[in-house]
């Protein structure tokens, strides 16, 4: 894992070398997908969870989101990509292993529910990923206890379905390479409070979710 660790940041290294010096800030991303479904769905969700970890993780992660296409080598600038919708998603053999690729050598990918992604993504990452499966995370992972604690998993913050919100996670050689949302909605949580008029109380829940798994991808070594 180290080899592919120091592959990967070697590689971004280059990349920020030729950039000027005023790129060269942390930045996180969405995720841009063929097939139809609204890859840029949440538009206001990413610059509020981001001025939210800055303000109470202290991160430095530049204030705008950063829009990535699935196939390109950009994505390995990038240590989280946020990826959302409710629709279609198809991943190109290119696509799958450049994903599989980023993913292998260091990258986290958080998936979130935006309600009908599901049977799609799950095939998808099934090209990414032939051997692996999607797997439920028991409530005292990692990744629900950072700065916040969540003693019961993934919270709730739409109803879709009705269906309780579980965190699923595909692990590569025991590390956690991508996190799965799923019947929660997180993103529409980070959204603008005039948008979903939301509790203030679910948006902070939401925001508490976003910065713990922030949290773990910028602190856990695994």
């Amino acid at each position: 894992m180290w080899k592919c660790l120091f592959n990967t940041l070697f590689s971004c290294l280059l990349v920020l070398a030729a950039l000027p010096v005023e790129a060269q800030t942390l930045r996180v991303a969405k995720l841009k997908y063929d097939g139809g479904g609204d890859w840029y769905a949440n538009k206001t969700a990413l610059p509020n969870l981001i001025a939210y970890c800055n303000d109470h993780l202290k991160t430095d992660i530049a204030r705008e989101e950063e829009i990535v296409e699935v196939g390109s080598p950009d994505l390995f600038l990038f240590p989280y990509v946020y990826m959302t919708g409710h629709g279609n998603v198809v991943f190109s053999s290119q696509q799958a292993e450049n994903l599989r690729n980023y993913l292998t050598s260091g990258g986290f990918l958080h998936i979130d529910d935006n309600y009908g992604l599901d049977p799609y993504i799950r095939l998808e990452m099934s090209k990414v990923f032939p051997n692996l499966n999607f797997v439920e995370l028991p409530f005292d992972h990692p990744i629900y206890h950072q700065k916040y604690d969540f003693p019961e998993g993934l919270p709730k913050i739409h109803e879709h379905d009705g269906k309780p919100a579980q965190g699923f996670g595909i692990f590569h050689e025991g590390r956690l390479v991508c996190f799965y949302s799923y019947e929660s909605d997180l993103g529409n949580g980070w959204e603008d409070q005039v948008i979903y008029n939301d509790p203030q109380e679910v948006r902070l829940k939401a925001l508490k979710m976003g910065a713990n798994i922030i949290s773990y991808v910028f602190t856990t070594e695994n």
